[in-house]
């Protein structure tokens, strides 16, 4: 999606410096200067001017129709925010949330909108390609979207009490048909609202329109008269002009469908004034109170107290509530008192008391210029200079003037307080701070009277057009990387370890800043393991030696995983017959959603959530395992499938179990769990011999895997999960299903193979479930049964296709770069694995609700999702096969990471499953390539005697 930004003027010509964003997807321009376009006029300005930049020969129309476009208004004076109107309302840094994973100390306001307008705009029509936003509010939908139907224009709107809604535009619709728009009001009175609830319902706008490309030819047209642009306003003018009973009559824009859509769990935090980017940071910071859900422990005297991007010596104290301090060098030598915001101050050894509501705002110009802006918390930036109403620093404009000996008639643009020129630009810290120290509080102090009269003053406006944001975002940015080494340094108190370690490990290379102090081994597990992979990742940014410290983070994921079970040691004795053989076996499973949130360490962070198939291939449980008892003192191994043998007699042979691949690793580690090595074992032995003779026979255990490896389909969890189950009844272990799968994970951490647990769970638990934990080690994941009808009634069985590709690949490099990025809280992997456990639950009630075709539609997502994840899990082979039978097929994915190995297809109907079996059975991509026949498993995991 192409986003199109009206910005102020100065910050045009920078904002792609400013803030590192690619020119091909972020074009920005300002209104043209001196012409009140309107949110209409000012979305056709912006329209026209990236049409004319990147049109590449297209006609108007086809460019519209060719790409999907945000336009997000975010130019204006800034008035009641005087603090962000040089670098524009947009790039207000915003603190990082601390009850939140994987957020970034650069964000902004801009960072924190676009991922839910991303999110919507994919959920568009195909018809509707503009959505138009506002630039200084943050809006959250703490729910799953819904569908958003076709229609000209879709407004987004919150359900707000009156008292709200009185002072925004409202969408009013009828009681009997709540998502078709009637008609828009703009700031209706109480009362208004009050009769209007008798038959109808009405939304808050929230800004969130999208648009059809007819909705935004007409409202090109109405933004101009007789070719002329005009000053039209998107709300009052086009708004009202929409609806099945509009207030302002326009055949044309009459006849526009409209729908009006409450965005789910929505949330709407306005940043537009000083009051407001306090209470909506703090509004967003107390979302969550439940201190099991807060990542640090803060120390801050006050909740409203906010500093970033900041050196600040000075004490702060519970009494300097609603403070903002950003961009800014506040020394010990600085007094502060409440409802005191503070920017772009650069370092300075001024002496400065602030009072009860004074602000300062220092800003760069040219190579060497600081101009000094004090305010007041409540100013406005409006009106007569000679009204006593116009305030500034918090009392009338013509007091302090006066108090000054400033004649007010004197003052450039005097007749408004942004145009009036009373900022002065000074030539060096020393001046900008006696200046300042004489505008906030000292009138009587000559040098900074000198200073004021003799310099070069500017506006508001002025400011802004003459900012050099190049230096307010070097300032900031040498800032922050003293602060990332204090945050370091604190870790325990901080927000250091929670947030996006992989840009940190970037900023960190960036700014040369010194790694941070080894921390303490007493320090939390999760802690520790984020440490050692963000060491890791500094190293190699850096280009130095990383393995070692990215294996000490997986060495200690293992170590938290495995602990519990490295206490409870076995005592395994003989429990059949001298002539009985134990018997396992066991389906496989495909994951249709959620797979990767089963993974440490995300779910140990946040949970895991997925639904998954166990299945038989060819009516036949194809994992299957034998034990039986022999009279020699020594454990043999074989593998059916693969043709080998090994004779283990000694610990060191059993224990030696790390060599992925090698046709024993899982039975080895399988015995050592079941306590066949000293370390799990709860009683001492001289050697296996011993043991052996004292358990009462040796061991032959016998392996049949039908399926091929790098299958995808959880073969090597399973087949592990087979093993322990036989090995469970034959030793007498008294393991549950639950007890199984947990040392099945435990396994695949001593094989370093990593994984997660829905493979296990899936196979070893029949039938359709939805399996979720939560936060920790001890992932034993809570079952749902989903009904099976989807899955076994007659109309839709022959609709369920597996094929083996004959393309395999390997889990565990593809696994280990994942796991790296939820190790770092990668925020783009976070931002997925969230979006793919919300999934699962989507997938849930489709089931839940029978709906074979929405249940189809959501599989082809669930690859969408896995490739966004890791794009080499399409590799080219396997989108040649899929490119045959696309059409074919609702939806469809391989099974597991990915890559290779069984690709399950959901067919429209069975004359389309038929239709896929002739085409691929035509076009075989190689000689291993075929149809496998897969049924619901109604039993999971089966261990029986002979």
């Amino acid at each position: 999606m192409k986003k199109l930004l009206s910005l102020p003027p100065n910050l045009v010509n920078c904002f792609h410096d400013v803030t590192g964003h690619d020119r091909s997807e972020w074009f920005c321009t300002n209104d043209p200067i001196g012409h009140k376009l309107g949110s209409g006029g000012g979305s056709t300005w912006l329209l026209e001017a990236c049409y004319a930049e990147s049109s590449d020969g297209k006609s108007f129309d086809e460019w519209l129709a060719s790409d999907r476009r945000l336009l997000l208004h975010a130019g204006g004076q800034s008035r009641r925010l005087p603090a962000y109107a040089p670098s524009g309302k947009v790039l207000t840094p915003v603190p990082v949330f601390r009850w939140e994973r994987g957020q970034r100390l650069s964000q902004n306001l801009l960072s924190l909108q676009i991922p839910l307008y991303d999110k919507i705009m994919s959920c568009a029509p195909d018809n509707m390609h503009t959505m138009i936003v506002s630039g200084d509010v943050y809006i959250r939908a703490t729910q799953p979207l819904q569908p958003i139907p076709e229609a000209d224009v879709v407004c987004y709107g919150l359900w707000l009490g009156p008292e709200i809604a009185k002072d925004h535009g409202v969408f009013v619709s009828r009681r009997e048909t709540p998502s078709v728009l009637e008609c828009m009001m703009q700031k209706p009175s109480v009362k208004t609202l009050g009769e209007l609830l008798k038959d109808h319902f009405y939304l808050t706008d929230i800004g969130v329109w999208l648009l059809s490309d007819r909705a935004v030819k007409l409202l090109m047209q109405r933004s101009k008269r007789n070719g002329e642009r005009i000053n039209y306003d998107l709300y009052s003018e086009f708004g009202c002009s929409l609806g099945t009973d509009p207030s302002v009559k326009d055949d044309e824009l009459n006849s526009l469908s409209v729908a009006v859509l409450p965005l789910p769990g929505g949330e709407f935090y306005h940043f537009g004034t000083s009051h407001e980017i306090l209470s909506s940071t703090l509004a967003i910071q107390n979302l969550v109170n439940d201190q099991r859900e807060i990542m640090h422990h803060s120390l801050k005297p006050h909740p409203a107290m906010f500093v970033q991007n900041a050196c600040v010596g000075t004490a702060i104290t519970e009494r300097n509530q609603n403070l903002w301090i950003e961009n800014s060098y506040v020394p010990s030598s600085w007094t502060l008192a409440h409802e005191n915001i503070i920017t772009g101050v650069p370092e300075n050894n001024w002496t400065i008391s602030l009072q009860p509501g004074q602000c300062v705002d220092i800003v760069p110009a040219g190579e060497d210029e600081y101009i000094v802006r004090p305010y007041g918390y409540d100013d406005k930036f409006r009106g007569d200079l000679h009204d006593l109403s116009v305030t500034f620093l918090g009392r009338p404009f013509a007091e302090w003037a006066a108090e000054r000996n400033i004649d007010i008639d004197t003052i450039d643009g005097n007749a408004d307080l942004q145009s009036a020129r009373i900022f002065p630009a000074c030539a060096d810290v020393n001046d900008a701070g006696l200046v300042l120290r004489w505008m906030l509080s000292e009138p009587e102090l000559k040098e900074g009277a000198e200073i004021w009269s003799e310099s070069r003053r500017l506006s508001a406006d002025d400011i802004s057009a003459e900012a050099d944001l190049m230096r307010l975002q070097q300032q900031r940015d040498l800032l922050r990387a003293a602060n990332w080494q204090a945050l370091a340094r604190n870790y325990e108190h901080s927000v250091f370890y929670q947030v996006d370690l992989d840009d940190a490990a970037r900023d960190f290379a960036k700014f040369n800043i010194p790694q941070p102090d080894a921390i303490s081994d007493n320090a939390p597990l999760l802690t520790r393991i984020h440490d050692s992979m963000f060491r890791s990742e500094l190293a190699r940014i850096s280009g130095n030696e990383y393995q070692k410290n990215e294996d000490k983070a997986f060495a200690l994921l293992r170590d938290g995983l495995t602990q519990q079970v490295l206490t409870e040691k076995q005592s395994p004795r003989m429990s059949v017959y001298g002539d009985q053989i134990v018997w396992g076996r066991s389906p496989v499973r495909i994951d249709i959603a959620g797979g990767w949130t089963d993974t440490p360490p995300y779910c140990l962070m946040e949970g895991g959530s997925v639904v998954n198939l166990a299945i038989e291939l060819n009516g036949q449980p194809p994992l299957q395992t034998y034990v039986r008892p022999c009279k020699e003192p020594h454990i043999v191994l074989r593998s059916i499938d693969l043709g080998a043998i090994e004779e283990v007699t000694t610990y060191e042979q059993l224990a030696d179990y790390h060599h992925v691949g090698s046709p024993f690793s899982i039975p080895k580690a399988a015995l050592a769990l079941a306590g066949f090595v000293p370390a799990y074992c709860a009683e001492k032995f001289g050697s296996l011999e011993s043991q052996l003779k004292a358990f009462g026979c040796g061991i032959e255990l016998t392996l049949l895997s039908a399926i091929p490896a790098g299958s995808g389909l959880g073969t090597s969890s399973m087949l592990a999960s087979t093993v322990l189950g036989a090995l469970n009844d034959f030793c007498g272990l008294a393991w549950d299903k639950n007890e199984i799968g947990h040392r099945t994970l435990v396994l695949e951490q001593l094989l370093t193979t990593g994984g997660g647990w829905q493979d296990q769970f899936g196979g070893i638990l029949q039938g359709v479930k939805l399996l979720q934990t939560g936060r920790g080690f001890d992932q034993c994941p809570t079952v749902r049964w989903l009904p099976s009808d989807l899955f076994t009634q007659p109309e839709y069985t022959p609709c369920h296709l597996l094929y083996y590709t004959g393309i395999t690949r390997t889990a565990k490099n593809i696994l280990a770069e994942i796991v790296r990025r939820m190790f770092l809280n990668q925020s783009d992997e976070l931002t997925r694995l969230r979006e793919m456990k919300q999934h699962s639950l989507d997938m849930y009630e489709t089931i839940q609700r029978a709906d074979f075709n929405k249940m189809g539609m959501l599989v082809r997502k669930t690859w969408l999702q896995n490739q966004a994840i890791d794009s080499g899990t399409n590799p080219e082979s396997v989108r040649r096969i899929t490119e045959l039978i696309d059409d074919l097929c609702l939806g469809y994915k391989l099974a597991g990471a990915g890559g290779g190995g069984y690709l399950y297809m959901v067919a429209k109907d069975p004359d389309a499953a038929a239709r896929i079996k002739q085409i691929l059975n035509s076009n075989r991509p190689n000689a291993n390539a075929r149809f496998v026949d897969m049924s619901l498993s109604t039993k999971g995991l089966q261990v029986s005697r002979s």
